[in-house]
């Protein structure tokens, strides 16, 4: 609910910021990272909640997880600076960059299904943030506007943004093997 709410006062801020209607609002939010991480957050933990088993598997789950701490991370150490909503936008940012992220850890660490994580579940960890990656480039091959300033050649360079994203790739591989660590400690 957290993530769908954040999601929702999002939206609402950014049609009341930039005048734009509702479907251009939902393209524009499409190309971050943070607004499609927390829509699979939304997705995953209602699917949690509505199955009679834990629904969804350990390692999607801990990659996801993984993801949505990235994603606060990222926007706190590299682009808060970049951002300054006011009311609802604030609410909406601290849901998004922090309390949902934080909501989600504090959930896998709780409850989340980890015995079964295992060393072959590591490449699990970079295939979302691989993807999206790939679409934001693309996208932005096409129209020339890029979500976030380290991933944008025409800023950056394109070196640059080969190096960032091979830096947070590996962050997301070392991420994983903590998490892959505590799910085997967890079995112990």
């Amino acid at each position: 609910m957290l993530a769908a709410a954040s999601l929702a006062a999002q939206w609402v801020y950014l049609m009341q910021l930039r005048s734009t209607g509702p479907l251009q609002t939902v393209v524009e939010m499409a190309r971050f990272f943070t607004i499609l991480t927390t829509a699979l957050v939304a997705v995953a933990f209602t699917t949690v909640a509505v199955s009679r088993t834990r629904g969804l598997s350990a390692p999607l789950l801990a990659a996801l997880t993984l993801s949505a701490v990235v994603t606060g991370v990222v926007y706190h150490v590299m682009l808060a600076e970049f951002w300054n909503p006011t009311g609802l936008g604030l609410v909406a940012d601290w849901g998004l960059h922090t309390i949902v992220p934080l909501a989600v850890l504090l959930w896998w660490f709780r409850h989340a299904p980890k015995t079964s994580l295992g060393w072959a579940d590591l490449p699990a960890f970079v295939v979302w943030p691989s993807v999206y990656s790939a679409y934001a480039l693309g996208l932005g091959t096409v129209d020339g506007v890029y979500p976030y300033p380290f991933i944008d050649p025409t800023v950056a360079g394109p070196w640059p943004v080969v190096a960032t994203l091979a830096q947070l790739g590996l962050a997301m591989l070392l991420g994983g093997i903590v998490m892959i660590g505590i799910g085997r400690f967890a079995d112990r």
